[in-house]
């Protein structure tokens, strides 16, 4: 079978941005009725339910080569599964549980602007993961665009008012939020390389995801309110925060990071903000500003220059 072509592997990753980039408004709607906490639990639970759905387990708790302890093969909780799953159980606790707890508890803390700039270092950290981890090697170009294209977010971001109001603990999440992610990116890479079903993939890593965070919910303020599902708005938003930007968005990542790698795929976090300007455009009405405009334009220049690193143009 001949490899998947580069070209699916950005069309995968585009279209995976393209609706995170959008996802804020429906978390921002959500935020009247529900804790950042509260989103993610749902959200979680949703895109585990839709990939259970489309790749029901055919063993609970095992890995799928494992067969039980006559057959010679690791049994659950022994040493060979946990060597088995280990990637598993990383990718879930740090993709899922410590990516949102991150990010959305950064929120509580600090400003948008704050994190949507500082979680925008996840590229820089991949590559750095990845250089250590995968034994990628990295160019110059790379780190040129990362500078262009973190400086064309800060524009964005703080839209001309350069107003930067430093919280220790708030920003010290969203770099860790970044920091886990690279991390996640990597752990998929190395399962992609050994296991092909992604959406199989995705699901076990959900899995791990939600059962971590079901261990931390005690320590936050959550209430499970069901009849808050009853409200339309509410129910439509989180399934489309957990079907279509959790449970479909992390397996055409993951199919993007299997084609093209983690270090490129994640190149493609930096145009997050221009999918954020741009439905702000649309949907609540927004004017772009000329600093805006020049933000964006920063963006796609630093983006086409860590492209061009993987070509070998230094």
């Amino acid at each position: 079978m001949q490899p998947p072509k580069p070209i699916w592997g950005h069309l995968a990753a585009f279209f995976t941005i393209f609706v995170w980039g959008i996802t804020f408004i429906n978390t921002k709607l959500l935020l009247g009725s529900f804790t950042p906490v509260e989103i993610m639990f749902y959200r979680l639970v949703v895109a585990l339910l839709v990939l259970i759905a489309l790749r029901p387990p055919r063993l609970s708790w095992r890995n799928s080569a494992a067969h039980d302890s006559r057959s010679g093969g690791p049994t659950f909780l022994s040493l060979d599964w946990l060597r088995a799953e280990w990637r598993f159980m990383a990718a879930g606790l740090c993709g899922v549980t410590l990516y949102f707890l991150c990010q959305n508890i950064a929120l509580s803390f600090t400003l948008a602007a704050n994190v949507s700039v500082l979680v925008s270092v996840a590229p820089l950290f991949t590559a750095l993961v990845s250089r250590f981890v995968l034994h990628e090697q990295l160019k110059r170009n790379f780190f040129i665009g990362f500078t262009v294209a973190i400086a064309g977010i800060i524009l964005i971001a703080f839209n001309g008012s350069f107003v930067l109001k430093l919280n220790p603990l708030g920003d010290l999440l969203s770099v860790l939020a970044a920091l886990v992610w690279a991390f996640y990116s990597v752990l998929i890479k190395q399962i992609s390389a050994r296991q092909s079903d992604l959406i199989a993939i995705t699901r076990k890593v959900f899995t791990y995801g939600v059962l971590f965070t079901l261990l931390l919910l005690p320590l936050f303020d959550f209430h499970l309110g069901l009849e808050r599902l009853v409200v339309p708005a509410n129910l439509l938003n989180l399934i489309f925060l957990g079907a279509v930007a959790s449970a479909l968005c992390f397996i055409t990542w993951n199919l993007a990071v299997h084609i093209l790698g983690p270090v490129r795929t994640s190149v493609y976090i930096y145009i997050i903000p221009i999918i954020t300007v741009i439905a702000s455009l649309l949907v609540l009405e927004e004017t772009v500003t000329l600093v805006a405009a020049l933000g964006m334009a920063l963006i796609l220049a630093g983006m086409a220059l860590s492209e061009q690193s993987r070509q070998g143009v230094f």
